[in-house]
């Protein structure tokens, strides 16, 4: 393990069923003017809401809320959520539903105290908060993003076609504490269900694509990725299975809260291409991932050939004897292809809505990075999209 790091997450974690409870613990921390933040109403209906407003109730914190924020959370809605959270006066920021839901209160954290407009200080010139960050608070309903234990906040800008994220390296910007209940996660359509697995998936490749070094992360990655291939298929027969479902509650946390990445470089590039095309479209985060995935591993398997054939032999159980490098490593991908079809993931752009003749444009919205094997070109960029299609 040759790369130099430190490492820190003060993110406390409540795990299991009735979970919720402890925010009876967490409350009397905070001030008494606590904006929750939530999306489109779905906790309403599942009784969420009403149970979490029992407890803010009970512990006599004044309420402000944010409600309708959407999968892509929007540069407008962000004003929007800086605005209320102002005029409350907020103690606490309580994000309670998915990643979209955590990520936007994480950005309107960092943004209520800042003079600068937040889009250009965080999202363009990637600067770090010099303000004071209000806390934040998550009740995690679907899974998927990792943002219930992690600095990461992406915001999409509709007018300039830019979907953005920023991890912020300041450790106050990470959740005080998260509310992991995998019952909330049952109520979820299977599409959602597998786009969040997806995510998951795609998190833990990120951080794995990159570096040759005898890394300790990489044998993590290796483990997380086949607990979510097990947990995964059997939560795809039954939908209600807890023990599947908090496997992969789990693992999403730990495929995302920076520990894997430590003392190595990490690639992302499968997120820049997906959250072009996220910007365009408005798709889900993890279809928009899986459509662009293959085509981009199979550009870049040839600069990183030893950690393709790795995967393939440690994660997908491949025989490399009698083959050739490149033929273990393509039968790798090949093999999760087959469960990425298993799964119902969107396999191609054009199923999100990208047409050809929007491929310069959704180009045009790839920021590109150099972590990975093979960083991208404008002609490479435009090739893994129209291989996408």
């Amino acid at each position: 393990m040759l790369g130099s790091f430190s490492y820190c997450n003060p993110t406390k974690l409540y795990f299991g069923a009735g979970a919720v409870e402890y925010l009876n613990d967490e409350l009397p921390k905070y001030g008494k003017n606590v904006v929750l933040i939530y999306g489109a109403g779905s906790i309403k209906k599942n009784g969420i809401y009403d149970k979490v407003c029992e407890i803010l109730k009970a512990n006599g914190k004044c309420v402000t809320e944010i409600s309708g924020v959407m999968p892509n959370p929007t540069l407008n809605k962000l004003y929007e959520g800086v605005d209320t959270a102002r005029k409350a006066k907020a103690d606490l920021l309580l994000a309670v539903g998915g990643g979209s839901v955590c990520d936007y209160a994480k950005a309107v954290s960092v943004s209520v105290n800042c003079d600068d407009d937040p889009w250009e200080k965080y999202y363009v010139r990637f600067e770090e908060p010099t303000c004071k960050i209000v806390p934040v608070g998550c009740v995690l309903t679907m899974t998927g993003t990792g943002s219930e234990m992690n600095a990461g906040s992406v915001i999409t800008n509709t007018d300039t076609k830019m979907k953005v994220g920023h991890v912020f390296a300041s450790e106050e910007v990470m959740p005080k504490f998260s509310v992991l209940d995998p019952e909330y996660t049952l109520t979820l359509p299977r599409y959602q269900m597998a786009a969040g697995i997806y995510d998951i998936f795609n998190h833990i490749c990120e951080q794995y694509f990159s570096g040759e070094d005898d890394n300790t992360s990489d044998y993590i990655a290796e483990g997380l990725m086949r607990s979510l291939l097990h947990s995964s298929r059997i939560a795809n027969k039954d939908m209600q299975n807890y023990e599947a479902r908090s496997n992969i509650m789990w693992t999403a946390t730990w495929a995302l809260n920076t520990l894997i990445s430590r003392g190595k470089s990490t690639d992302w590039m499968v997120h820049m291409l997906g959250q072009a095309v996220g910007a365009h479209t408005n798709a889900t985060h993890g279809m928009t991932l899986s459509a662009v995935s293959l085509a981009y591993y199979r550009h870049i398997l040839p600069y990183g050939l030893k950690k393709f054939v790795r995967f393939a032999e440690n994660v997908w159980n491949i025989d490399g004897a009698g083959k050739t490098d490149e033929q273990t490593a393509f039968e790798g991908l090949s093999a999760m292809e087959s469960w990425m079809k298993e799964m119902g993931l969107a396999m191609s752009i054009s199923e999100l809505g990208v047409t050809e003749d929007m491929i310069e444009k959704v180009a045009d919205s790839v920021l590109v990075l150099t972590g990975g094997y093979k960083p991208l070109d404008r002609d490479e960029i435009v090739k893994v999209l129209k291989d996408s299609l």
